[in-house]
This record gives structure tokens, C-alpha cells and sequence, in this order.
């Protein structure tokens, strides 16, 4: 499948984009951006040069991934989500040597205008919600709300609540895939059925 740029992006010299890739209105493709299949930029997406994307991710309008930031395959970022690179970033002070590199691992939700403050790793398929503001790692399937992002519970792959404590024991089965996670301690694992990978 062919990959879609609109007439008013800008994909500069040396980008790397896979098949099937969609590239809409004013978007900035930097020259060093490697990209995989499938992936879709929504209007006003800025990419830089530093930034490894995965299969199958979509970057929904007006959302910049900047330098030392990597997504996984299947990454969701909402609308006007916000990435950081610096820490401590003041105008007056060139800190380009310390970008603090940010890795969203596979299937992971970004809520639309939350914020991922530089340096963490958000968690495979974990969900952050709208407007969170995340600031530390955040665990495999976890549900991270607020301000400061605090974890509330757990979500499927799928993309369902689960019906578990943030820590303890217990078990659970998602009705749409038939996976059962297991709670051990503040950790979720999932147990894939034969009809799932």
C-alpha cells in the first residue's frame, strides 16, 4: 500500500517513512525520523529528527514528537498531546546534550493534552488519560489519571477497564478477547488464550 503525504507537508530529505503511511495537512517530517508501516500523522504533527516510530501508530493533530523520543508499534497519541526532551529547560541555557530519552512501549494509549515529562517509560498497552500529566514510569496496563498522574487501575489490551485493585491479588478476563490477566502484587501480567497472540 502506497504511503499518502498531502500537498501541504513537509517530509524533508532523508526521513524514512514505511508503506501505507498517511501523512496529512502541515505536517513536519524531519530528516532523521525513521518510521514503520501503517502509521498515520494527523494535521500539525511536528516529527524530529531523533524520534524512532513503530508499525501502525497514530499521531492525532497538533501533537510534536521531539528528539530522543521512541514509539512502539501500535501507539495511540491523542490530540495535543505533549512531549518533553528537556528536563529543565530555560531559554537562556543550550541543553541539547541533555535530552532525556522517552520510550512508549506497544499499544500504549496518550490521552489527548496530557503530558509526558521526559525520561520515563510509559508501559505496554498502559492508558494514559486525558490531560494527565506523567512524570514517572508507568507499568504495563496501567490507567494513570490526574495531576500528577497517579495509577487508578488497569486496562485490557483490548482497551477496557478491568475490574482489579492497583495492588493485591486477583484475576480477571477480558469479554471482548477472552485474555485472563493475573494480578501479582502491583504487577499485571496477561495470559494469552489459544484464540489470541
Amino acid at each position: 500500500m502506497a504511503t499518502t503525504i498531502h500537498p501541504t507537508a513537509v517530509v524533508d530529505e532523508g526521513a524514512v517513512l514505511g508503506d501505507g503511511c498517511r501523512v496529512w495537512h502541515f505536517v513536519h517530517i524531519s530528516g532523521g525520523a525513521r518510521i514503520g508501516q501503517g502509521c498515520s500523522f494527523g494535521q500539525n504533527v511536528y516529527v524530529g529528527n531523533d524520534v524512532r516510530i513503530g508499525n501502525r501508530v497514530k499521531v492525532q493533530n497538533n501533537v510534536s514528537i521531539y528528539d530522543a523520543v521512541t514509539l512502539e508499534d501500535e501507539v495511540f497519541c491523542g490530540p495535543s498531546m505533549v512531549f518533553t526532551n528537556v528536563y529543565n529547560p530555560r531559554a537562556a541555557v543550550a541543553r541539547k546534550d541533555e535530552y532525556r530519552p522517552t520510550l512508549v512501549r506497544r499499544g500504549a494509549t496518550l490521552g489527548a493534552n496530557c503530558t509526558i515529562v521526559c525520561g520515563i517509560t510509559i508501559g505496554e498497552h498502559a492508558f494514559v488519560g486525558a490531560g494527565a500529566v506523567v512524570n514517572r514510569d508507568v507499568p504495563d496496563f496501567a490507567l494513570m489519571l490526574g495531576v500528577p498522574a497517579r495509577q487508578a487501575g488497569w486496562m485490557s489490551r483490548f482497551g477496557e477497564r478491568l475490574p482489579l485493585p492497583v495492588q493485591g491479588q486477583g484475576e480477571a478476563v477480558c469479554a471482548h478477547t477472552g485474555d485472563r490477566y493475573v494480578l501479582t502484587g502491583s504487577y499485571l501480567k496477561r495470559v494469552a488464550t489459544t484464540e489470541s497472540s
